[in-house]
Formats: structure tokens, C-alpha cells, sequence
């Protein structure tokens, strides 16, 4: 498995386009990159990466802390921010600013344990048998602080077993609770007496009427988008209204919900498409703009309609239509092309239509990746294809813009070359290239 060390070191690797980058300017491609690895940043029990942990001390922490802030809040991640500021707390420059830093960027409880994890990655080995470095007290006061934002139902939730619990932070920092009502809830934890928390897992997993607890969570808003999503076809079989669940779909929250995700809840719940794709096209609205002419390039080969992994029941070709759709609305121009053993045209649909017309465009044949970029790449256009790279003849290096995606989830890596790769499915893959144009001018 790559780790993310040598991931890091790729990307921002210089000499892409001959141009130097100040390290402000590399630590923020650093931290764009840890966007395609999000969910397996701490699940590898990668190191510290070495190339952030590099650059950090050689960027204002002013700059730093923004950094980190904008990790969070802009590009939705959770690991990377927090090994920012783990990386600040090293720095004797940057140390003033990781309370403030780390207070904010918390918004889960159990992203205190998970700093905690990063903080001691160095000390906790396959046998835990290194001693655990003092925790500064920047970290205890930042901690400290994170810890009050949150109310019974967020610790039950998130209070798991691992190295490293909630109540470890407690005992760690010794914050001080906001009021009796939150002393109370401490003590609870502490004990480990916390209520159940309501959630959708615990209810039906409870035996309860299956109706009867979706109507109530749905009632209560206590369903979010991606559990509605995940549960269509299960509210189905438990024979809720319809209009239930279609009003459900209309009033969800779809502004962390890529299109990908409705592809595959459709397939599931094909009753559902039309409310289904506007919620999909209302969840592009905002996104990240790639400004002038692009051409993207699917990969329609048989290949492509394998599952991501073993885990998933997304196939690479749901991945790549997902990415695709949004690409559409977002792009100022745009035209789409698939590819297997010829290449085709497709109309620049919109929603479900342009996956149909993507997967009905041609067999599903061979991987003929070299011919169809040299049949469509024009100079001056942005090109961006969507494959899981599996091609049979020569790949040339792109006129113009090119980015390569390879949606085959099981590879993990981000280089720089003739081609900007980006090997391994992400959400954030569209954020990623417009973050990096933009970076790059």
C-alpha cells in the first residue's frame, strides 16, 4: 500500500510546469491532496507526512492557521487540518496560535481523540510499547475548549472504542464544563452511563417498528441526507407513503452529497429517480467553477463496470458518471466523449439523461485510452478523463490541461508529470483541479 508520505511528496513535486512554488503555495497543494484521502488518512495508521510536516514551519503561522481553517470549513476534511496544527504545536513561532487553531476546526468529538492519535502516532506502534509524548499545553488548552461545544447525544455518538476515547481527552485537559447541566454530562461519560444516542442505527436496530421509526425520524429531522439515501429501499419494503419519503428527499440537505451517491440510490429506489436527480442537480449548485473550454473523456470499457472494491456496490462507471454530471454543470463549456474500442460523442446532458447517454453510448469493449485522447485532445481546452487506466496501447501527454482520474478506488497516489494524475476516486476530485489551476497561476 502507498503511504501517504510518498503520496504527498509526489504531488507537490516540482517541475510539473517549470514553476517554483513558495512553500505557502506547496502546503496548500499538500493539504488539497489529502482532499483524495480523507477517509484513509488515519485508517492506514499512515506516519506524519513527512512534506507537510516540512512545510509548515516555513509558512507564516498566520498563513498556517487560515490554512488549517480553510481545510475545515472550505474543503470539508478532518485528518489533515488536524496534523497541521499538530505540526504548529512543534513550532515554537507557530505555538501561539494552535488553542485558537484547534478550538475551531474541532467540530466533532471524536476528532479530539483522533488529534490525540496523530499527536502520538510516533509513540503508538503495532505494540504500543513507546512511550507517549507530553501533550503541549497549547493542545490541552485547545482541546479544552473543543470540549465544551459539545452535548450529550454528540459524545454518545461519537464516544468509540480505539487507542484513544473521549474520556481520555477529559481526563487529559481537565476542562472546565460551561454549567452543572454540562458537569453532569461529563460525569456521565466518565462512567460511561451516557443514553443510547437516537440515531437511525440504534432505533432500527432496537427491533422497533421499522414504519413507525423512519416516520419519526424523518419527522424529527434526525435522518441525514446520505442515511435517507442509504435507507430508500429499506423504507420502501417497511411500506411508507410515498409522498413520505419523496417530501423527505426534497427537504434533505444535499450541499455535502455528490452526484454519485444518487446514481446509486436510484438503482435501489428507481421509483425515486425524479425527486432523486433534484436533489442531485440542487447538490452541484455552489460548487467549485471550471472556467473556459473543457472536453471530458469516460472510459465505457467492461472494466469499468466492476465494483470500486469488495466493500462497495458502486461500480467505477457510477463513480465516473457521478463525476461526470458534475463536471457538466460546472464546466463554461463542456464536451463529453466515452471511449472503449472506438470513441463517441455524447449530447452534454444533464443528470440521470447524460449517465444513460454515457453508459448506452457505445459496447463495452476494450481500453483504448492512447487513441481516443489523440482523437479528441485539442490545444488550449482543459481535458479531463475518467478511466481506471487499464489501456491497451500508448498514452501521449496531453496539448493543453490534462488530468488523468483513475476511479479504481483501490489505488492510491497523486503525481506530476506530462499529466496531472489523480489515482484513486474522490468526491473532491473537481474542487481538487480547480484549486490547483487556481494554485498554478
Amino acid at each position: 500500500m502507498v503511504s501517504l508520505n510518498k503520496v504527498v511528496r509526489a504531488f507537490t513535486h516540482e517541475g510539473a510546469r517549470g514553476k517554483r512554488l513558495t512553500p505557502e503555495m506547496e502546503l496548500k497543494r499538500a493539504l488539497m491532496n489529502c482532499l483524495l484521502w480523507e477517509d484513509q488518512f488515519y485508517e492506514d495508521g499512515v506516519a506524519i507526512a513527512d512534506r507537510i510536516k516540512a512545510l509548515v514551519p516555513k509558512v507564516a503561522p498566520e498563513r498556517t492557521a487560515q490554512l488549517a481553517v480553510a481545510a475545515r470549513e472550505a474543503m470539508k476534511l478532518r485528518h489533515a487540518p488536524l496534523l497541521v496544527v499538530r505540526e504548529m504545536a512543534r513550532s515554537e513561532k507557530h505555538r501561539p496560535l494552535v488553542a485558537e487553531t484547534l478550538e475551531r476546526i474541532i467540530q466533532r468529538p471524536d476528532e479530539m481523540t483522533e488529534l490525540l492519535a496523530i499527536y502520538w502516532a510516533d509513540a503508538l506502534g503495532p505494540q504500543q510499547q513507546r512511550k507517549r509524548q507530553p501533550v503541549s499545553a497549547q493542545i490541552k488548552k485547545g482541546l479544552a475548549r473543543a470540549l465544551t461545544k459539545f452535548d450529550a447525544y454528540q459524545l454518545a455518538k461519537y464516544d468509540r472504542d480505539g487507542a484513544v476515547r473521549i474520556r481520555d481527552v477529559l481526563f487529559l485537559v481537565h476542562a472546565k464544563p460551561r454549567d452543572a447541566a454540562q458537569e453532569k454530562v461529563w460525569k456521565q461519560l466518565v462512567d460511561g452511563e451516557l443514553p443510547s444516542p437516537d440515531t437511525w442505527e440504534v432505533s432500527l436496530s432496537g427491533g422497533r417498528d421499522k414504519r413507525e421509526t423512519f416516520e419519526r425520524l424523518i419527522a424529527e429531522k434526525r435522518l441525514g441526507g446520505l442515511a435517507l439515501l442509504r435507507n430508500l429501499r429499506l423504507m420502501q419494503k417497511a411500506e411508507l407513503l410515498r409522498q413520505t419519503i419523496a417530501d423527505a428527499i426534497e427537504a434533505m440537505r444535499t450541499d455535502r452529497i455528490l452526484p454519485y451517491r444518487f446514481i446509486t440510490a436510484a438503482r435501489y429506489a428507481p421509483d425515486f429517480e425524479g425527486e432523486l436527480e433534484s436533489a442531485m442537480l440542487k447538490s452541484v449548485k455552489g460548487y467549485a467553477h471550471l472556467p473556459g473550454r473543457t472536453r471530458l473523456l469516460i472510459d465505457v470499457s467492461g472494466s469499468m463496470f466492476h465494483p470500486l472494491s469488495a466493500q462497495s456496490e458502486m461500480t467505477r462507471a457510477e463513480a465516473a458518471c457521478g463525476l461526470a454530471i458534475l463536471a457538466r454543470e460546472v464546466c463554461d463549456e463542456v464536451e463529453i466523449f466515452t471511449f472503449s474500442n472506438d470513441v463517441v460523442k455524447v449530447p452534454p446532458r444533464r443528470g440521470f439523461a447524460l449517465r444513460d447517454a454515457i453508459v448506452n453510448s457505445q459496447a463495452h469493449g476494450g481500453t483504448y485510452l492512447g487513441k481516443a485522447i489523440s482523437e479528441i485532445d485539442r490545444k488550449g481546452d482543459r481535458l479531463i478523463v475518467f478511466t481506471d487506466e487499464q489501456s491497451h496501447d500508448a498514452v501521449p501527454a496531453p496539448k493543453g490541461r490534462g488530468t488523468m482520474v483513475n476511479v479504481a478506488s483501490y489505488q492510491h497516489g497523486v503525481g506530476h508529470g506530462a499529466w496531472t494524475r489523480v489515482d484513486g476516486f474522490s468526491e473532491a476530485v473537481i474542487a481538487w483541479i480547480a484549486a490547483s489551476e487556481e494554485t498554478m497561476h
